[in-house]
Order: structure tokens, then sequence, then C-alpha cells
């Protein structure tokens, strides 16, 4: 078994219960992929059809605005998450957005109709896809939640709290435009906390 099997076998045991079965079951649909920094995991108006768990790198989901050219990062993903446009992969339409790698990066990654080929064959996979959908209904809500309640400052502590790990990885322009903010603000949003 690989390094990189043991890291997602793991993962699958705490975050689905999956028996050994069901994961040596699963073997044979998944595969490594490296992700050169700047490459990207999905594109803009194509389908995503693959579910990756990060096991090395940093990656951004983000908006190119059509009128402005402006980038918009809507959110990160780092190590021991799980990395999909998950409307794209259940609904089989358009990504709305671009998910691009922020380093060089490692995934192990499973496509949709090899997952849907688990579901069907196995109950505890169906549990995890339940649990799958779960976890990125609450991404989605936590994340417009702290637009509506949350200050920038609040946000960005929100962030270290989740994402320690990569706020002194990424350029403060990339947290800059996840926060909804200018990079002047972070800055002294940055300064009030260190004090």
């Amino acid at each position: 078994m690989s390094e990189h099997h043991e890291i997602l076998r793991q993962h699958l045991i705490n975050f689905a219960a999956l028996t050994p079965k069901d994961i040596t079951d699963s073997w044979t649909y998944w595969k490594n992929r490296k992700i050169r920094k700047g490459d990207f995991f999905n594109m803009q108006n194509v389908v995503c059809n693959d579910l990756g768990l990060v096991v090395k790198g940093i990656f951004r989901i983000y908006y190119n605005d059509p009128v402005t050219d402006e980038e918009k990062n809507i959110f990160f993903f780092s190590e021991n998450q799980f990395i999909v446009s998950f409307r794209s992969f259940i609904t089989r339409y358009p990504c709305a957005y671009f998910v691009e790698a922020l380093e060089d990066s490692e995934i192990i990654y499973i496509t949709y109709r090899d997952l849907s080929s688990l579901y069907d064959s196995h109950p505890n996979w169906s549990k995890f896809g339940r649990l799958l959908a779960e976890l990125f209904f609450n991404y989605s809500q936590a994340r417009t939640e702290e637009f509506l309640f949350y200050s920038p400052e609040k946000r960005y502590i929100k962030l270290l709290e989740e994402h320690s790990n990569i706020v002194n990885r990424i350029p403060a322009y990339h947290i800059s435009s996840y926060l909804g903010i200018t990079n002047p603000s972070l800055s002294r949003i940055r300064k009030r906390i260190n004090r």
C-alpha cells in the first residue's frame, strides 16, 4: 500500500467509519495525481468529474468576474480535506468557477462514475456520500453566514482557526480576496491581532 493510500485509508475511516472491506473494495478506483502550482483541479464551465483528497498542497476556488476581470476567492482546500466542485459533481452541470493549485500539490482521487458504483454496491459508501453532502453544505452555509454576520476581522480569525497552516504559505492578496477586503485592510487587521 502506498503512503497516499494509507493517508486516504485513515481519512476514510475517520470520516465515514468505512470497514476495511469497504476500503479495500475501493482501491482500484483511486488514482494519484500531481498538480503543479498554477494548474487546475477543475476549470470554469467544465463538469467536475473527480472527488479528491488533498495529500499535499493548497488549492483555491475562485470566480473570474467577466465584467471586471477580477478574481474573487471563494474557498481554500489544504491537506487532509476533500476537494471537489460539489454542485457540479452531483448535478453533472459545468462548474461556475476555477479550482487552482497555489502550490505544487498532490491528490488522490476517484471519478464520479466509480464513486457512484461504490454507492450502488456498498451501503457504507452511500453513507459516505451523505456525509460528504453534509460537509459541503456546511462549508457553503458557513461561508454565507460569515459574510452576513461577521466583520472582516472575525472572518480572518475564523480563517486562522480553520486554515492556520496556509496563511503564511499563500500571498496576502489571495487572503484579502477571500475575506472581501483590500490588502491595506488586511494589514491593519493583522497588526491589531498581533498586538
